[in-house]
């Protein structure tokens, strides 16, 4: 683990309730694709949030903070954000990391801000085997939750092996995309799961009750099925 200070190069309104931070930390810092880091608030508190970014990407961090008026445990962060021009962070955390041997299918799950965990994880696959078949699904509660998809419509152009899947459960006239939720769009499409690497960002619960239903009706691997939810559930 090491100790940063960072300076905040942008902080971006991307919905009324999500911003993107980009930090330039004070030194070059490693981590993997799918780890955290905590925002150090004092000395004995420390908040998570999943990097955005990828290992290869050494010129800044990016965080994506969902800050809604229920969160007031993120809103404390985006103010400490807005009104200073470092902060200090802590990292890297977690076990949920991109296992970049083999060369099994990608399938990644992520529902709101958890799109930050799945798109270091996709970015750094594609870098590293742009090859490898990729599942990717995307769930939201309405359509501006899925704030990028502009950047996921680009990759699926660029790389044919990935499937981009994005989800709403109550969507608007306009929305000729998929509707309801991310798992029932899975069970869907999937007949076996059994030969899949799959990642999973969400709730806790949430990412525990994916995984019964994975393991139990798709025959996932549990030992291939990743979440830093699992530490904890």
């Amino acid at each position: 683990m090491a100790i940063l200070k960072c300076n905040v190069t942008l902080v971006e309104a991307i919905t009324d309730i999500v911003y993107r931070v980009r930090l330039a930390p004070e030194m070059p810092c490693s981590f993997k694709a799918g780890q955290y880091l905590m925002v150090v608030m004092d000395p004995y508190d420390k908040r998570p949030f999943s990097l955005a970014s990828t290992p290869s990407q050494q010129e800044y961090i990016e965080l994506h903070i969902s800050a809604s008026e229920l969160n007031i445990y993120a809103i404390a962060v985006i103010e400490l954000i807005l009104k200073s021009q470092t902060i200090t962070i802590d990292m890297p955390y977690g076990n949920a990391w991109l296992r970049e041997a083999g060369c099994r299918p990608l399938l990644l799950i992520a529902v709101g801000t958890g799109f930050s965990y799945v798109r270091s994880i996709l970015l750094a696959a594609l870098e590293k085997q742009p090859d490898r078949y990729i599942s990717m699904y995307w769930g939201g509660r309405e359509v501006k939750n899925l704030y990028d998809q502009n950047e996921l419509e680009m990759l699926s152009k660029k790389y044919p092996n990935l499937q981009v899947n994005s989800v709403v459960e109550r969507p608007t006239d306009q929305w000729y995309g998929r509707r309801g939720t991310v798992l029932s769009a899975v069970l869907q499409d999937f007949c076996t799961l059994a030969e899949h690497d799959i990642y999973i960002a969400g709730r806790f619960e949430m990412a525990k009750i994916f995984r019964k239903h994975f393991c139990a009706e798709r025959g996932a691997q549990e030992a291939h099925v990743f979440g830093d939810a699992f530490s904890f559930v």
